[in-house]
């Protein structure tokens, strides 16, 4: 079997496991942040937890990436900058900035994190710098302009609504409160309203099966939880904003 065959399959097997992921938590909360709950397992500290799951998203990406034929081409460094600039973020500043640093979160959630992202960096990376064809001329395509200016706009807008979340507590702080300013002015959850823009401008910009199948499985993850989130906001807050929806202003 080919690399290119390989790797066509194991991006039809992500998609497939995006479908299985979207309908299961529907039923299932995964049980991490405000829905953490026993019955996991073995937990770690939320703080290691972060940091464990989403490094293999730099340190995979970046060794797969700098062993393809064009990681030295223009177009395959600009895209492999949007991916790198979001995770070394998510990897090694986020997770240090979470006021609930002890929160346990179970190891088995962990892991299964660690393993997509192993997937899913392999995938990204070796589009990007080996198995597909980028040109100098594809920077003036309307796709990747577009592409570009959504994942800025998308990191912008989450990382704005978790700075507005780690505001609602001082060092110590493990209550919960209702978060106003930004975006949330429109829905419970804009950081994953804004992670989704990331990776669906993402897909744009790679013009990837690789770059969609990630959106997809983003999209199959973030979706249920905003809306588990949302349901626990008006659980929790009698005086909730009536107008405010789950993640998609004035519609869902």
């Amino acid at each position: 079997m080919t690399e290119s065959l390989f790797h066509a399959y194991l991006t039809r097997a992500v998609l497939a496991f995006s479908a299985l992921v979207f309908v299961s938590l529907f039923f299932i909360v995964a049980p991490y942040g405000r829905h953490t709950r026993p019955g996991w397992g073995v937990m770690i500290s939320n703080r290691l937890g972060w940091a464990l799951m989403e490094s293999p998203s730099v340190v995979v990406f970046a060794v797969v990436y700098a062993l393809g034929r064009n990681a030295l081409s223009p177009m395959p460094l600009a895209l492999a900058t949007l991916w790198l600039t979001h995770y070394v973020h998510r990897s090694f500043i986020y997770p240090f900035r979470l006021r609930d640093a002890k929160k346990p979160m179970p190891v088995a959630i962990a892991a299964m994190a660690i393993t997509f992202n192993h997937i899913n960096s392999y995938l990204n990376a070796r589009w990007i710098s080996e198995l597909g064809q980028y040109e100098l001329g594809d920077f003036a395509r309307p796709h990747f302009i577009l592409g570009v200016l959504g994942f800025v706009g998308g990191m912008a807008l989450n990382i704005r609504s978790d700075n507005i979340l780690f505001s609602l507590r001082k060092p110590g702080d493990e209550g919960y409160r209702v978060p106003e300013g930004g975006a949330f002015r429109w829905v419970s959850s804009p950081n994953y309203l804004g992670e989704l823009l990331e990776w669906g401008s993402w897909a744009l910009a790679t013009w990837s099966l690789a770059g969609l199948s990630f959106f997809l499985f983003a999209l199959a993850n973030l979706l249920p939880r905003a809306l588990s989130n949302h349901r626990w906001y008006r659980k929790t807050f009698g005086d909730y904003p009536p107008r405010r929806r789950a993640i998609i202003p004035y519609l869902l």
